[in-house]
């Protein structure tokens, strides 16, 4: 071992007692709503680098590599009390348009459905899928902030919202692209078909013997 080669510990004990620190500000518990805000959005960006390991198409892949960076400039806002006075990139309109001007992009290369999308597909579109669950998680984190502190920008919100209709039609686009038929699945038809068996009547007389 290179005996230059400084370690710096990872530990620092001081969130022993389940505390940590906001960005320039107070210490709150971890299980504070802006944590969670904040936390959800690492475990989506974990997941969006799940999904690039999967080698989704290069196109899609491009994009999430950019919105992993975004996550992280998002996060920074969250985690601060008051951005602006700490000179932190705010999500503004602007941003949310972007967003907005990819989801017409995509939408207009996938068709149209009124139906529920069954998740699934290659491992690509699942990762994909799971990111979207995840990204709705943490808009609900997010609302669930702005109730209690009113201070906390509705920009966020927005942009989150949108960033989960994105994952949506990444998802079924690289179904697309893999030529795997997607599964509707209308509500009505659901309900009917609930008190099914899990089991198909051969699969149960095999069991019997």
């Amino acid at each position: 071992m290179d005996s230059q080669l400084k370690h710096t510990r990872i530990y620092s004990r001081s969130g022993d007692l389940g505390e940590t620190s906001l960005y320039k500000g107070p210490r709150v518990g971890k299980d504070h709503l802006r944590i969670a805000v904040v936390g959800t959005l690492d475990e989506l960006n974990a997941w969006l680098g799940w999904t690039l390991a999967e080698e989704p198409s290069a196109e899609i892949g491009e994009t999430l590599a950019k919105l992993q960076k975004k996550l992280f400039v998002v996060g920074c806002e969250v985690s601060a009390l008051d951005p602006a006075k700490n000179s932190l990139r705010t999500v503004c309109e602007s941003d949310v348009k972007v967003l907005e001007r990819a989801i017409d992009y995509w939408s207009a290369r996938v068709s149209q459905v009124n139906e529920f999308v069954l998740p699934g597909g290659s491992r690509a579109t699942s990762a994909l899928h799971v990111a979207r669950s995840i990204c709705r998680r943490a808009e609900r984190c997010a609302v669930a902030l702005l109730r209690m502190d009113p201070k906390f920008s509705p920009r966020v919100i927005a942009w989150i919202n949108r960033l989960g209709d994105l994952l949506f039609l990444l998802a079924r686009y690289e179904r697309f692209l893999t030529h795997d038929r997607e599964t509707f699945i209308k509500m009505r038809d659901a309900v009917r078909e609930f008190g099914d068996d899990l089991i198909a009547p051969d699969d149960c007389d095999d069991m019997n013997n």
